[in-house]
This record gives structure tokens, C-alpha cells and sequence, in this order.
């Protein structure tokens, strides 16, 4: 048991706290506000405040975690170990020249998201407007680094230490914004597509259209023999998310009442776990989220305990208040459209905290680590330089033992068109990233 001295306590401090060291690094922790406590006790024991007792490990702090407004500055940086650092101290005996716990609240809440910013055309906080991208440190899990760095100073001090080691794990994750290109539409949304093809010229989809609708020729979409095949044959655990919400401009899957779509959601579930893709007009009209779970629980006859926003649409703290009312208890959302990396600075699921509310919650946050399209869309890279990108992560997350979550989608994975070659990509990450597998480099 590690004691913890602060002069204040509060709900941020407990949280982080708890964080760092019980989810983190496998520690117990006690807090107590008195020094005649502290000094006295003879276990391990840190110092959290703005004065050095010289006894135990002495962390000096930051006013972040005692207060309770939501403040609107900027925290300063500094280079740490080659990474920019939030909350600087400057107390010379400090154990490090910065607040590692005021830093991990800040990213791991998403303060910066509470406060005001320049949204893009669909309204998300942008990973350019983030202080990781800013400051270069978005694709490292600096929380998790950070933790490990106060795990080896408390071994320095107190020689013999054990902590609870944690053990790197794999989870893919699929959304089926369309479970399928052709197959299962209206004939008014059939005809539109005819009629686009025609319009743009563009053959090859028409016959493929006709064909697919003919059943002479499989749907490009689906793709879900081969995920099943590929899960089968490696065994990581796999879940799907998906949209279940009514046609809309965003909002484009095949329809909930489509006979065949609820066989493929009930033979997905068979082998997989099945969350919610909550649609992208629910975001505003908050009524149609409960009326989505409420179509997926039918059909798959179970609750709904686990969702992905669709457009990785998020908003702090109205989104999580949301699901949270739903009994929805885990939500992978947690990642940028545009950047691969690490949104909240960490790669472990952890509690969300309500910033607002100054509490902790009992929704559960999984953070992805990248998105098939931002690679190919967003980044433009070729599945050469994809595959690069994807080992970097994934070594990033093994280096700290955390969960490497990767989001594909079922057209992603159809190999044909602007998705050519792509399932090479998905190929080489499983056997990169799946924890019984040898790194290429050991």
C-alpha cells in the first residue's frame, strides 16, 4: 500500500490518483491529510503538495487538481525525456520538473474539449486543435509513460517495490456504416444509384450493381466470411458496431427492418461482440439514440452495453451523459478522425470524468489507437507506408503494456477499388499486433 499525502483532497485528485496508480500500475493507495500521519509512517509514501516534508517521494503540485471550475488557460510545457510535458514545477526538489498528475487529468478528462474551439464541418474537436498535436506527442501514450516513470522513482526509493506488471492485448474493432454496396436497399435508393452511375458515366459500377442484384456476383461490401475466417484463424477478440439508425444525409446503412441486415447482425453476434453505432443525427436530436439501442437490443435479443459514435462524433460531456442514461457502459469513440494517435494521451481503458459534474462515472472509455480511413483519406498513405505507421503505434502501446485497438470497416476490407491492396494492410497489423506474436524486430 502506497500512501498518499495531500494537504487537499478532492474528486480530480482521488481519480487521477486511482488512475495512475490502481489501473496503472496495480498499486493500492490511501490518502491522508495529516503530516504528523505521514511522517510517521513507515510504508512508501508520497508527498503531493506545494512543500517538501523530506520524507518520502515528493511530487510537487500544480493547483489543477484541488480546484473545481474549469479554467480556460492554456498549460504551459516542458521537454521532458524528449516529449513536451504539461505543468511545469519549479521546485527544486520535486521528483520531476513537471505535474505528472495534473498532465494525465488534463488529457485523460479531455479538459481542452470543454473549453471553446474551432470545430470542423462536422462539428468534432479537431486533432490539430489538440495540445498533443500541437506539441508533438499525439502517437505516444504519455499517461502510461509517465506512470512508468513514477513506478521507477518509487522503486529508487524504496528498493524492492513490487508493482503489478500489466499485459499488452489486442481488441479489432469493425463498424458497418453499410453492411453492404448493392444488396438490401430500397428500389428508390437502387434507382438513385443507377441513375448516379449513368449520370457519372461510371460502367463498372453499373454492372457490378446489376450483377450484385442479380446474385451473379458478391456484394463488395461484404466482407464478413473473410473477418470471420481471419478471426477463426488467429483468435483476437473482435467487435462490431453497428448503425442502426434511420436514412438521413450521414446516416446511410442498410434498414433496420431489412430481414437479411438482421441475420448478418445475429450471425455477427454469434462469434463477436455487438455494440451501437449511435447515427450521426442523434448527436442533435437526442431522441433517436434510445429508440437505436432500442432496435439493436430487439433484434439481437440482449442489452447494449457498448457503442462507437458514427463520424467519430463526440462532445464533452453531452455525449458520454447520453450513453451513460442508456446503461451503456463502454464507448470507443476515443480517437481523432484525422490523426492517428492517442486522443487522450493513454491506451488503456479508463473511467470517463464527468468535468462538469467534478465526478467519476461508471462509463467505461476505450481508446483506438487509428482509423483505416485516416490513413488512406486523411494522411493519403500508400498500404506500404500504412503498415509503417501501424507497427510504430503498435509498438508504442506493447512498449507500455497497454490495449492496441485498431477501427476498420467492412468496406475497408473489401480489396477491391479505392480499397485495392488494403487487406494486406489488415493482414500484416494482425500478426504484428496479436500479443503472442514475436515483434519483427525482437
Amino acid at each position: 500500500m502506497i500512501l498518499i499525502y495531500t494537504s487537499k483532497q478532492s474528486a480530480r485528485l482521488k481519480y487521477t490518483f486511482k488512475l495512475i496508480f490502481e489501473r496503472l500500475l496495480g498499486a493500492s493507495i490511501e490518502f491522508t491529510g495529516s503530516q504528523d500521519f505521514f511522517m510517521s509512517y513507515d510504508g512508501i509514501k508520497i508527498n503531493y503538495s506545494g512543500e517538501d516534508l523530506e520524507r518520502g517521494v515528493f511530487f510537487a503540485s500544480s493547483p489543477l487538481l484541488f480546484e473545481r471550475r474549469i479554467n480556460g488557460e492554456e498549460p504551459a510545457t516542458i521537454e521532458f525525456d524528449g516529449i513536451k510535458a504539461l505543468f511545469p514545477v519549479y521546485q527544486k526538489t520535486s521528483a520531476l520538473p513537471f505535474d505528472p498528475f495534473a498532465a494525465s487529468f488534463y488529457l485523460a478528462s479531455r479538459y481542452e474539449e470543454y473549453l471553446p474551439y474551432k470545430p470542423d464541418r462536422y462539428g468534432r474537436f479537431t486533432a490539430d486543435g489538440s495540445l498533443a498535436s500541437k506539441h508533438g506527442f499525439l502517437e505516444k501514450p504519455v499517461i502510461n509513460i509517465w506512470a512508468a516513470k513514477i513506478r521507477d522513482i518509487i522503486m529508487q526509493y524504496y528498493p524492492g517495490t513490487e508493482f503489478i506488471k500489466g499485459e499488452y492485448q489486442y481488441v479489432s474493432t469493425i463498424d458497418i456504416d453499410a453492411a453492404w454496396s448493392y444488396k438490401g436497399k430500397s428500389l428508390w435508393r437502387t434507382g438513385g444509384g443507377i441513375a448516379r452511375d449513368f449520370l457519372h458515366s461510371d460502367w463498372n459500377a453499373l454492372k457490378e450493381r446489376i450483377a450484385v442484384r442479380l446474385g451473379s456476383r458478391k456484394d463488395p461490401f461484404d466482407t464478413f466470411d473473410y473477418q470471420l475466417e481471419m478471426k477463426k484463424k488467429l483468435g483476437f477478440r473482435s467487435l462490431y458496431f453497428v448503425l442502426f439508425a434511420d436514412y438521413g444525409p450521414l446516416d446511410k446503412n442498410i434498414s433496420f427492418r431489412n430481414n437479411r441486415f438482421q441475420i448478418l447482425i445475429k450471425s455477427l453476434a454469434d462469434y463477436a461482440e455487438v455494440g451501437i453505432h449511435p447515427g450521426f443525427a442523434s448527436n442533435k436530436e437526442h431522441w433517436r439514440l434510445p429508440q437505436e439501442v432500442k432496435r439493436l437490443s430487439t433484434v439481437l435479443n440482449r442489452e447494449i452495453t457498448f457503442s462507437r459514435q458514427h463520424f467519430l462524433k463526440l462532445n464533452f460531456p453531452e455525449t458520454y451523459r447520453n450513453l451513460l442514461s442508456l446503461d451503456i457502459r463502454n464507448d470507443y469513440t476515443m480517437g481523432f478522425a484525422a490523426q492517428p494517435g492517442f486522443r487522450a494521451g493513454i491506451c488503456i481503458p479508463y473511467p470517463f470524468f464527468d468535468l462538469e459534474h467534478n465526478k467519476e462515472t461508471k462509463l467505461m472509455i476505450h481508446p483506438f489507437a487509428f482509423m483505416d480511413g485516416t490513413l488512406k483519406d486523411y494522411l493519403n498513405l500508400d498500404a506500404e507506408t500504412a503498415i509503417k505507421k501501424i507497427k510504430q503505434l503498435v509498438d508504442e502501446v506493447r512498449a507500455v503494456n497497454g490495449t492496441f485497438i485498431s477501427l476498420w470497416h467492412n468496406d475497408s476490407l473489401s480489396n477491391t477499388g479505392a480499397w485495392a491492396g488494403w487487406r494486406t494492410v489488415y493482414e500484416e497489423m494482425l500478426h504484428y499486433a496479436l500479443p503472442n506474436k514475436k515483434q519483427q524486430n525482437d
